[in-house]
């Protein structure tokens, strides 16, 4: 094929991909949320096997986005509430589209420096935002369970190697390793610590909100004569209650800890004046880890890990070999996450942050919370249910007389289309979890939300 029909394709190709985006992008806020069709319908519209000839690339992409749509979750609703997933700014989205585009491989300075160096000012800016130390490396991964694993990577090289042991013999010789969590630890930290070689943090309790027992932690730090890992949380995944930070690192500096801290999405909380101090101390830990899709909407495929002694992290996760360009004096990309080929996931980052600015990355914030305070206050006037949480930043765990009708008005919600939100067990009970995480959350999105679950406690008859 000769480069100028290639060119074609190309722009026939992205043209019908441009079309089906827009027309998505136009409906997604009024579309019944559910998908309309589950995985064997969308199996059925698909080519099962695959032909001995290939297709043009503009009808690959028509026949995608057809058989595709009737499976599609409107994840990018305002009035959508699951699992803590965010929705995209224009100018991410649009910088993602560049980003597969250029198919730059960052993992190295030198043969990327364009997205090498947006990177390296998106991380500065985050630092900046979340008052974290400047000097702290960044690592830019896939998601908030990769971040929490390669934070604990080096939180598991660096309290070892502080023990006189070189953790490039093998962890299976070093010191073993004490793994302290609070009760509500979330199963990302979990997966991490498993994945990281620590096993399952040991829990030392934690209060009705899901903050850690500090008190539990000093007792459990007193029986630990080895190195020690605590894990901390910046928003509970179902309260969205914050841990003591200053206490519970003060008590682990005590005794010589490494602290990391799960911020998965309330992390930002320390970007906002209002809401700063839920996570008073945070800045005193060792490592930090986030997710941008979840609160910063940027598309997904965008985790963030942050050490602040960048020379451990580039100790624990950077690469080396003959056939890879490196200065000296300054950390490559591959040397702050644990992967030699990526894509630039860190330049959406920089478009978010760009196109939003301080105020616009506050006014995000706040508005979430706000907007997660508007659905509490909104539940607790519908006869027939309660809020169980304490809102402080943007969850909301809403619960019926008993379990089965909770669980009842979450399948009615999820059937009605209207808004969605998770299932879950909380404290026991079973709770409809509303995780407040797009920035088209609005004020008018909350009126419908609770519009909505009036009429689905009107319909499970709620008041008998």
């Amino acid at each position: 094929m000769d480069r100028s029909a290639t060119k074609d394709q190309y722009r026939q190709a992205l043209e019908v991909a441009h079309r089906h985006a827009l027309s998505w992008l136009d409906t997604v806020d009024e579309r019944p949320i559910r998908p309309e069709a589950d995985v064997d319908g969308i199996l059925d519209s698909l080519v099962r096997t695959l032909p001995a000839q290939g297709a043009h690339p503009a009808a690959v992409v028509e026949e995608l986005a057809d058989a595709a749509l009737p499976g599609l979750m409107a994840i990018g609703s305002s009035r959508f509430y699951g699992f803590v997933m965010g929705g995209a700014y224009p100018a991410a989205i649009a910088a993602d589209w560049l980003v597969s585009a250029w198919d730059q491989n960052t993992g190295s300075r030198q043969p990327t420096p364009a997205t090498a160096a947006v990177e390296e000012v998106a991380a500065a800016w985050l630092l900046e935002l979340l008052g974290l130390p400047a000097e702290s490396g960044v690592g830019f991964v896939t998601g908030a369970t990769s971040a929490n694993m390669a934070c604990l990577v080096v939180a598991r090289d660096a309290v070892v190697r502080a023990r006189g042991f070189d953790p490039s013999a093998g962890i299976q010789q070093a010191p073993p390793i004490t793994f302290l969590a609070g009760d509500a630890v979330h199963t990302s930290v979990v997966l991490a610590g498993r994945l990281a070689g620590l096993g399952v943090p040991r829990t030392v309790g934690a209060d009705a909100e899901g903050r850690i027992d500090v008190g539990g932690l000093e007792r459990a730090l007193a029986d630990s004569s080895g190195p020690v890992i605590v894990a901390l949380q910046a928003g509970d995944v179902h309260s969205g209650a914050f841990d003591d930070f200053a206490a519970a690192v003060a008590v682990a500096r005590a005794a010589g800890a490494w602290v990391h801290v799960d911020g998965a999405f309330g992390l930002w909380a320390a970007a906002s004046p209002h809401l700063r101090h839920l996570t008073a101390g945070l800045e005193d830990a060792d490592s930090w880890a986030t997710d941008a899709h979840k609160t910063l909407n940027v598309p997904y495929d965008c985790g963030v890990a942050i050490v602040r002694d960048e020379a451990a992290m580039t100790a624990s996760l950077g690469a080396h070999a003959a056939y890879l360009p490196a200065v000296a004096s300054i950390s490559d990309p591959y040397d702050r996450a644990p992967e030699l080929s990526r894509r630039a996931r860190g330049v959406p980052v920089w478009a978010a942050l760009r196109s939003l600015g301080r105020d616009g990355v506050v006014a995000l914030v706040d508005g979430l919370a706000e907007a997660a305070t508007g659905l509490a206050d909104g539940f607790r006037a519908i006869p027939g249910l309660e809020v169980l949480n304490d809102v402080v930043f943007t969850q909301v765990c809403l619960a019926a007389r008993d379990d089965d009708t909770t669980a009842a008005l979450g399948e009615w919600l999820r059937a009605e289309g209207t808004v969605w939100a998770s299932s879950s067990r909380w404290q026991g009970r079973t709770v409809v979890r509303f995780a407040v995480s797009n920035h088209g959350t609005d004020a008018e999105a909350v009126a419908r939300t609770v519009d909505a679950v009036r009429r689905g406690a009107a319909a499970l008859d709620l008041r008998a």
